[in-house]
């Protein structure tokens, strides 16, 4: 346990310090088509998230719609 701890810590110091020098590219930044990029791929993910979160608001109508049915169901008909 002591040399797991000891490990990530030298991990997340050595991170640091790589993170921290930052490569010598302050200048640059994304071109115009990674960023249309990165957003068609946001956009695909909305465009399912949007469908599978009506089928579970449908699939929980469904399960709630049928255990009332059955409580109210046939019980004074017989």
């Amino acid at each position: 346990m002591r040399t797991l701890s000891a490990t990530l810590m030298s991990l997340m110091i050595t991170a640091a310090r790589a993170m921290a020098a930052g490569g010598g590219s302050e200048g640059e930044g994304m071109g115009l088509l990674a960023t249309f990029f990165i957003a068609f791929g946001i956009l695909i993910v909305l465009f399912q998230f949007i469908p599978g979160v009506m089928l579970f608001v449908g699939m929980v109508k469904g399960i709630f719609s049928a255990s009332d049915e059955k409580s109210h169901g046939t019980m004074g008909t017989k």
